[in-house]
């Protein structure tokens, strides 16, 4: 990946948790990426997702002998969440499975990151398509959240 890449992708993540009106939503946790992923992974299999995929991208830049601090990513998801946005505009399967980042900003914090789903402008007409948008992204951000506190 270039260097000029990596600077775009770097200043695409550095967005603030409260900017969720935007098509990306960032919050802060209190553990390391990989403490963090780790719950997230353990809380969504305990509610039923499958976990697809862990993409380790520091692994990967380390693998080409280049630096990058911890970033990985997590795909999730179940037919009965994303099935029903499917049918209203398959174009969502461009974003489903769910896709969660876990990195580390340059000051140490670690952040995890995902799409607001609603703000991506699919389009579709039955209102059944709102309900089922409400479900999926209310059950992901409730993930994230809970994966972001603290463990007790």
């Amino acid at each position: 990946m270039s260097k000029i890449a990596l600077v775009v992708l770097s200043a695409a993540l550095l967005v603030s948790p409260a900017y969720a009106a935007s098509k990306l939503i960032s919050v802060p946790s209190a553990q390391s990426t990989k403490v963090t992923l780790d719950k997230l992974e353990a809380l969504a299999q305990s509610r039923g997702l499958k976990v697809f995929a862990r993409i380790d991208h520091a692994a990967g830049a380390q693998s080409i002998g280049e630096k990058l601090r911890p970033t990985e990513l997590m795909i999730m998801g179940n037919p009965k969440g994303g099935t029903p946005l499917l049918q209203c505009n398959q174009a969502y399967g461009i974003d489903l499975p769910l896709h969660v980042l876990a990195w580390e900003d340059a000051a140490g914090q670690t952040w995890l990151s995902y799409k607001n789903l609603a703000k991506l402008g699919y389009k579709h007409t039955d209102n059944s398509c709102d309900a089922a948008l409400k479900r999926l992204t209310g059950a992901l951000e409730g993930l994230v959240t809970e994966a972001a506190k603290s463990s007790p």
